[in-house]
């Protein structure tokens, strides 16, 4: 008998799909994997981005899918809409529903319940897909969505998934992979897991002000340094130098965030705005460890291609520091601040099995604000 992923790949070949792009999620990633495998593949730093490249695809002539999870559709309805529904467009998107079936992080439930009811406000149609029984309809449907061109939605429920097994993820291939090769062998090379770090930088964070990326990150640091001042992100990923400049632009206390490659990929622009203000008490600590590390370590591009510190220089800030090591990594928060201050801290891949965060987000909140009025 097929595994369930398996008869997935199958009814996608049948369908003529031979265009994918992706976005990690923990829940389905050994699907994920036999994507990357069987289809012509693009990683995503972001899902609107991919509607782009799949519209440019189908106009191509191919037979795009997309795969994301719940918390992503927000990023892309103004897409889906005025692009690949305005100019009739085929795609098929491929969403894991969060916040439905045995869910353990509570951000994921706002959007995971609202899913049906913002695709069907928006006027995009979807199927609920809940166990192999629904495959049958699911085929249908994805054969309609490149006869006639239009999008649909299938919502996939993690209980698909259950007692699967975890895939090793490969390097994403990279179109330029002869400059990557050589950028990589000039980059330092990394000693420290994300946890290493955190564990050697806990004192530099005493009392300031820490915004902290969401899922493994932020539980790495409750358990090495868990004070009132730190904001632990719960979810809206992308978002985390975001907060911590709003914060540093409306606070005189000292701000550290704490962002990662996938996170800052999702969204680079912020450091543009975080250029043009050049806060002198903001400190964006990029910890790059080169994988999507709460979704099942998937590799990001900057494991290719990427060169976070470059980026942030390419944006306008004017002083960044580079480390690997731990004496490296002391070296640069106990550096003098000359403003606003980049450093690209490279990793280990690897999340350090630590419990989940005993308080309630709202608590979260209110320690930061008293903190901050304090």
């Amino acid at each position: 008998m097929l595994h369930t992923e398996e008869e997935v790949i199958n009814i996608l070949r049948g369908s003529g799909v031979d265009f994918v792009s992706t976005l990690p999620c923990e829940k389905f990633k050994g699907l994920l994997e036999m994507v990357r495998g069987a289809f012509f593949h693009v990683p995503l730093t972001r899902e609107e981005e991919g509607v782009g490249i799949c519209a440019g695809a189908a106009l191509s002539g191919k037979r795009p899918a997309m795969f994301i999870q719940s918390s992503g559709i927000g990023n892309m309805i103004n897409a889906l809409l005025s692009l690949t529904g305005f100019y009739q467009l085929p795609l098929a998107l491929f969403i894991s529903q969060r916040g439905i079936y045995k869910e353990k992080i509570e951000a994921q439930f706002p959007m995971g319940k609202g899913l049906p009811g913002i695709l069907r406000g928006a006027g995009i149609p979807y199927s609920v897909v809940s166990s192999r029984n629904d495959f049958g309809g699911m085929e249908k449907k994805l054969a309609s969505v490149y006869k006639k061109n239009t999008v649909h939605a299938f919502l996939l429920s993690p209980a698909l998934w259950e007692g699967t097994c975890d895939m090793k993820s490969p390097l994403p291939r990279c179109g330029r992979s002869g400059r990557c090769q050589e950028r990589r062998a000039r980059r330092v090379r990394p000693q420290l897991t994300r946890f290493e770090i955190l564990s050697s930088i806990a004192q530099y964070l005493d009392s300031r002000a820490v915004v902290c990326n969401l899922g493994f990150p932020s539980k790495e640091l409750f358990a090495v340094k868990p004070q009132p001042s730190n904001f632990y992100m719960l979810g809206s990923m992308g978002m985390v130098t975001p907060i911590g400049l709003g914060i540093s632009l409306t606070s005189d206390k000292e701000v550290i965030v704490i962002d990662g490659d996938g996170s800052l990929l999702m969204n680079p622009g912020c450091l543009a705005t975080a250029a043009h203000f050049a806060p002198g008490n903001l400190t964006i600590l990029a910890i790059d460890n080169g994988a999507y590390g709460s979704t099942g370590n998937q590799p990001t591009l900057a494991s290719a291609c990427v060169d976070l510190e470059r980026v942030a220089q390419g944006f306008g800030i004017a002083y960044t520091l580079k480390a690997a090591g731990r004496k490296q990594l002391i070296a640069c928060m106990k550096a003098p601040r000359k403003g606003l201050t980049f450093i690209h801290a490279l990793a280990v891949a690897g999340n350090k099995d630590v419990p989940n965060i005993p308080l309630h987000h709202l608590e979260i909140k209110k320690q930061v604000q008293a903190f901050l009025k304090g």
